[in-house]
């Protein structure tokens, strides 16, 4: 069956959508500048990209091989700088002694967010993505470019610049690694609810000509069998967030339609 996918332009969205005309600042915005997480983009990974580094202690820890030695990270000297990542050349020793080189991007680490609707859908963006060519439809993220900004209000941020909506709830659902066979990058999921439209401050030609679309969380496995979402964090995000709605379904669409006295967050499990 072929999956209709509707767009909402701009991303303010209409009176469908399950946005609410205000709902309270999001939980990632400065009320989370105390958080923790600051560290990943601007602090101990910033050594990493300025020259060569010799063995500071075992980076996998005594415990990782089951003789008692595990590897060891040895050092490393910058190859290629980038505007936010690095490629570095790193030495590591094996559990029996032997000492090998491996290539590795240093990356200051993202988060991605995942809104939904009081209806149960999920607003997504397509846009160009030139290493592979085309487009792609996503969940909203960013880099962790701004040194000391947490994790949740990157999220906030990233999710008001590129579709236009403000979150009156976050909630993190898992952190993990992209590619960690050559790419230290690690993003920090979220589901974003209780949504209120806002500006958008979208940057670069990629986000300048994105669009905005909703997919109904219903409809998950369908979309990922026919190959409409390929990008691995937005398929993770998107099963997540399914298994989160259908938790909190009836809470959230409480809410969307205003009801009074309704005081659940929907942060429980």
């Amino acid at each position: 069956m072929r999956q209709r996918i509707g767009s909402i332009g701009d991303g303010r969205g209409d009176g469908r959508s399950g946005f609410a005309d205000e709902a309270p600042r999001a939980r990632g915005g400065e009320d989370v500048a105390g958080g923790d997480g600051g560290d990943v983009a601007g602090g101990d990974r910033e050594d990493l990209r300025g020259g060569d580094r010799e063995d500071v202690g075992a980076r996998g820890g005594e415990d990782v091989a089951a003789g008692g030695r595990g590897f060891r990270w040895r050092g490393e000297h910058l190859v290629a700088q980038g505007w936010r990542i690095s490629l570095v050349r790193a030495r590591f020793e094996a559990p029996d002694g032997g000492c090998f080189e491996r290539d590795v991007v240093r990356h200051p680490g993202a988060v991605a967010v995942v809104p939904v609707t009081g209806q149960g859908t999920a607003v997504l963006v397509r846009q160009y993505r030139g290493p592979v060519d085309q487009e792609l439809l996503e969940v909203p993220a960013g880099t962790r470019d701004v040194a000391g900004e947490p994790p949740e209000q990157t999220a906030a941020r990233e999710l008001a610049e590129e579709v236009g909506l403000r979150a009156g709830h976050l909630e993190q659902l898992c952190r993990f690694y992209n590619t960690p066979g050559f790419c230290d990058e690690e993003t920090v999921l979220y589901v974003a609810s209780d949504l209120a439209r806002c500006d958008t401050g979208r940057s670069g030609p990629e986000e300048q000509h994105l669009t905005v679309h909703e997919v109904d969380l219903r409809t998950v496995d369908q979309l990922l069998a026919g190959d409409t979402v390929r990008d691995g964090q937005s398929i993770l995000g998107l099963l997540l967030a399914r298994d989160w709605w259908l938790r909190h379904a009836q809470a959230l669409s409480r809410r969307a339609a205003g009801a009074p006295g309704d005081q659940d967050r929907s942060g429980g499990s």
